[in-house]
């Protein structure tokens, strides 16, 4: 069997993988993530998912490397991380009341042969309609400035919402697992065969 590799140094996706039960590797791909003008955001964490997972290939022959990448749309418009306070709040303030789609773009690539597989999968939240306090609040216990749309829906995060939507809530955490597992399991992949 081949080593899986996360390209990725995430440890929110290293947490997700590792629910798994199967060994990996993490390494950062080093790719660099600039939008592409009138890039959709489908279209952006499927060729970054890809570009991630291609760009240890070279470096790591013989394995299953997973690719992802993940944008929120809030208002029609790509929302990435917030990276600090000032952007986060924006982030959650025009979020407060709406829907906001999350994309996350998954490859799985076989650097043997260079076969991949990349697909999009969305998740919707409903956030509830916030005041000023409870997202300063929210900001100041959990920084999540490393996170598209300016939460952790593994922790606190969850009192922002409403409602989710979508077929895998890991999606949400930024690696869609029951697609993942999909995808393992067509290269002979599968955690409950051992």
């Amino acid at each position: 069997m081949k080593s899986i590799i996360l390209a990725s140094t995430s440890p929110y996706r290293q947490q997700l993988l590792k629910k798994l039960g199967l060994p990996f590797l993490a390494v950062a791909p080093n790719v660099d993530e600039t939008p592409v003008l009138n890039e959709s955001a489908e279209a952006l964490v499927t060729r970054l998912a890809h570009a991630k997972a291609h760009a240890i290939s070279e470096q790591h022959k013989q394995h299953l490397i997973i690719g992802s990448d993940q944008v929120c749309v809030i208002d029609g418009e790509i929302a990435g991380k917030p990276y600090n306070y000032d952007n986060a709040f924006k982030q959650l303030k025009r979020a407060s009341g709406k829907q906001v789609t999350f994309y996350t773009g998954l490859c799985l690539l076989d650097s043997t042969t260079g076969n991949y597989h990349v697909q999009c999968e969305p998740f919707n939240v409903y956030f509830r309609s916030l005041r000023d306090k409870e997202i300063e609040t929210y900001l100041r216990k959990e920084e999540p400035y490393q996170c598209a749309g300016s939460f952790k829906s593994e922790g606190l995060g969850i009192a922002l919402f409403d409602r989710l939507e979508g077929r895998d809530p890991n999606t949400l955490i930024g690696l869609p697992l029951i697609l993942l597992l999909e995808m393992l399991r067509h290269h002979g992949y599968n955690p409950l065969d051992n």
